[in-house]
């Protein structure tokens, strides 16, 4: 039987590489599409496409000889709000486009937990109402929406709705905390931390978007939450990365509403690493409900959260050295500390 060809569009990113190392050993061609450079191990055995999904040429060549897609690419939260709109939005548009054209079997989207919102209760279900918040928030929405367009269209488009995720390769925000559990530094949280804020590992998610490859259409063809079944407390889970780090340090808890002032004018005056949507929701609860997905695509997480941050937490201690001096806005490199990263002195 022929090998059955995936295209990763966004293969480059985070979730991307982690998909890739999840699917060759599985029996899977394998090609990755992206504006980045492709530069890891991996290379050899992956169809390498550099470009973006706003070229509609592009991905309409891409797209030739093509089983399924698994659309990760987006602008993230970092991004100005015309990048995001153009590529969350319109390059989703291009994508599920060019596979209808091409005969492609199924295309996963991998939409964003973003689309609720700030919600008044937890945990979240899938029919829940979808309330974006800032440009990143309402282009997530704006292309679920074009995901049931063309899944009225007769292709089979699951869409997966993924919390905060963590893995190998996965920096951003939480290279923040790692940071300053190597350095023996106590860390610092908006609220108390007696909040649950689910996380989930990234091989979990994973899974989930290999079952919703393979399983029957009318089991995948549908919008699913993921995350960790196992979490507690944002304090308890994230103070085992300092209990591992091993300088006896402590999560400490700032009253949220000036923590949120605070950012809010650091954002202003663009020295915050934080984006909205992370210091709005970050001193609430914020989980949802995965029972559809077990239900459904049978999905059975591996991981906890704490599990999922210490097998980060590992993954970049072992590779520090590489991205000493890096930064950007994507989750591959650490985010800039900003004027958050002046407070070590007093912690």
């Amino acid at each position: 039987m022929d090998r059955r060809k995936v295209l990763i569009t966004g293969g480059a990113g985070f979730l991307g590489i982690n998909l890739i190392r999840h699917l060759l050993p599985r029996g899977y061609e394998v090609a990755s599409l992206d504006v980045e450079e492709f530069d890891y191990p991996e290379r050899d055995q992956v169809e390498v496409i550099k470009g973006d999904i706003r070229n509609k040429a592009l991905i309409d060549r891409a797209m030739e000889g093509v089983d399924f897609v698994v659309h990760t690419a987006a602008a993230l939260p970092l991004y100005s709000p015309d990048d995001i709109h153009t590529t969350d939005v319109e390059g989703t548009r291009n994508v599920l486009d060019a596979a209808l054209k091409n005969g492609v079997e199924r295309v996963v989207h991998v939409s964003s937990t973003a689309v609720y919102g700030i919600p008044d209760h937890h945990p979240l279900y899938e029919t829940d109402r979808l309330e974006g918040v800032g440009p990143y928030g309402q282009a997530k929405i704006q292309a679920e929406m074009v995901c049931l367009e063309y899944r009225a269209r007769g292709l089979t488009v699951p869409i997966i709705r993924p919390k905060s995720f963590v893995g190998p390769e996965r920096l951003g925000v939480f290279a923040l905390l790692y940071d300053w559990a190597v350095t023996g530094h106590n860390f610092p949280m908006i609220g108390s931390g007696n909040n649950r804020y689910q996380l989930l590992d990234v091989e979990d998610l994973c899974d989930a978007i290999a079952l919703c490859l393979t399983l029957p259409k009318e089991k995948a063809d549908d919008t699913f939450n993921i995350g960790a079944r196992e979490f507690t407390t944002m304090k308890e889970d994230y103070q085992a990365v300092l209990d591992y780090a091993g300088h006896g340090k402590k999560i400490v808890g700032f009253p949220a509403a000036p923590a949120i002032w605070g950012l809010r004018i650091l954002d202003r005056l663009g020295v915050s690493p934080l984006y909205r949507w992370v210091y709005e929701t970050a001193s609430k609860d914020s989980f949802v409900s995965i029972e559809k997905a077990e239900r459904q695509l049978g999905y059975a997480p591996k991981f906890s959260n704490k599990e999922a941050l210490l097998r980060n937490f590992r993954w970049y201690l072992d590779h520090r050295a590489e991205f000493e001096n890096a930064s950007g806005v994507s989750h591959r490199v650490p985010w800039k500390q900003g004027a958050i990263g002046l407070l070590k002195r007093f912690f």
